[in-house]
């Protein structure tokens, strides 16, 4: 094998690819990188649940495959002096990386070693432009459980009903939402549960564009194709949150907010709570004033945020500070409805201008008299 390319190109690709590349792993080519010289050259990444492969331009002269470290091959790549790359093989995996006056060699595995990546039968296909999709999930994937003794929740789902795509993600004491319409024809409507950390790779991977990214359902895996770069999943299997009838869709008290001010009041009185203890936040509304503060026994914050609506209505409820404030910073909308029952109901958050493109709801925590 024997293949020449820019070196920046050949940097990108070990980056995108060494996401999938397992840190350790009983079958050890899999903590390298599949290199195939080919019409291109394309460098895989594969840790048995996920896997991404990307493709680019080289002159190949003779063309092979090989495997090489993925930590090794990026500690390399990364060190090279810029412009072309030579990267070839001599009496079999003996492997040479050169660029300028920089020369490495080492011993390559041999690519037959290598997993083969899932084939994602072609159940379905939808197409999402990379921007909004990026948006959609970043603003929903904190809500994923890490929690392993519930894997369903450990990934977020996906839901498409007619033109609409809906993303929903759920830990048990938080909930997500995300609505969009999306720009497909002739699709099924179906349901999928894609891992969080294949989203936060999927994330990444999507640039601030309309091109597309291809969604391909299979039975048991999904790929997402951007670009030029191929990322395949396994799918999670289980029943999901019914989480339409999990929201509350009446309440007794009904705020709007400006978003910015509500954060800033947040967020300063977070400053204050101790993550060992993890004392709550309370709000307390009153007087068209949303009162906000934290006694930690050693320290206090309070601040406060005006609001509109809720006349006559007093209430006082907590919550875990880090969760409110994943919710209102993701929200995608300058101002927002917050909707309230009462101390032990959910809060949920809301666009104020009626529309049904996003939904926050967090579970409050207990509070303790005279705190």
């Amino acid at each position: 094998m024997k293949f020449s390319c820019d070196k920046t190109l050949l940097q990108a690709a070990v980056i995108i690819a060494g996401r999938c590349a397992a840190a350790k792993s009983p079958i050890p080519a899999l903590e390298g990188l599949l290199i195939e010289a080919g019409e291109g050259v394309r460098v895989t990444g594969y840790d048995l649940k996920k896997g991404i492969y990307t493709t680019i331009p080289a002159d190949v002269a003779e063309p092979g495959s090989i495997v090489l470290s993925a930590r090794f091959l990026s500690d390399i790549v990364r060190s090279l002096p810029g412009g072309s790359v030579t990267v070839s093989t001599e009496n079999g995996l003996n492997t040479r990386i050169e660029s300028g006056d920089a020369n490495f060699a080492t011993v390559a595995a041999d690519s037959a070693d290598y997993p083969e990546l899932p084939f994602v039968d072609k159940e379905r296909s939808i197409a999402v432009p990379q921007g909004l999709l990026s948006r959609m999930i970043r603003q929903t994937v904190f809500a994923v459980s890490d929690n392993e003794s519930r894997p369903v929740y450990t990934g977020e789902l996906f839901e498409v009903k007619g033109d609409t795509l809906t993303t929903v993600a759920v830990d048990g004491y938080r909930l997500a939402l995300r609505r969009e319409k999306v720009d497909v024809k002739d699709v099924e409507d179906c349901s999928f549960i894609v891992p969080g950390a294949t989203l936060n790779d999927l994330e990444k991977l999507c640039g601030d564009t309309d091109e597309k990214v291809m969604i391909t359902v299979g039975a048991k895996h999904i790929s997402f194709v951007v670009g030029d770069t191929v990322l395949i999943s396994r799918r999670l299997e289980g029943e999901f949150l019914n989480y339409a009838r999990s929201i509350p869709s009446e309440f007794s008290i009904v705020l709007e907010a400006d978003k910015e001010s509500l954060v800033q009041a947040v967020s300063r009185v977070s400053i204050i709570v101790d993550e060992r203890t993890k004392n709550p936040l309370r709000l307390k509304l009153e007087d068209g004033l949303l009162t906000i503060w934290c006694n930690t026994g050693v320290s206090q914050g309070r601040d406060q945020c005006p609001v509109r609506g809720g006349k006559d209505a007093s209430l006082e409820i907590g919550f875990n500070n880090r969760y409110l404030l994943d919710a209102l910073k993701a929200a995608p909308a300058d101002n927002l409805k917050i909707c309230f029952n009462n101390a032990s109901s959910p809060c949920v958050i809301l666009p104020a201008d009626g529309s049904d493109n996003f939904s926050y709801m967090i579970l409050p925590v207990r509070l303790k008299a005279g705190a």
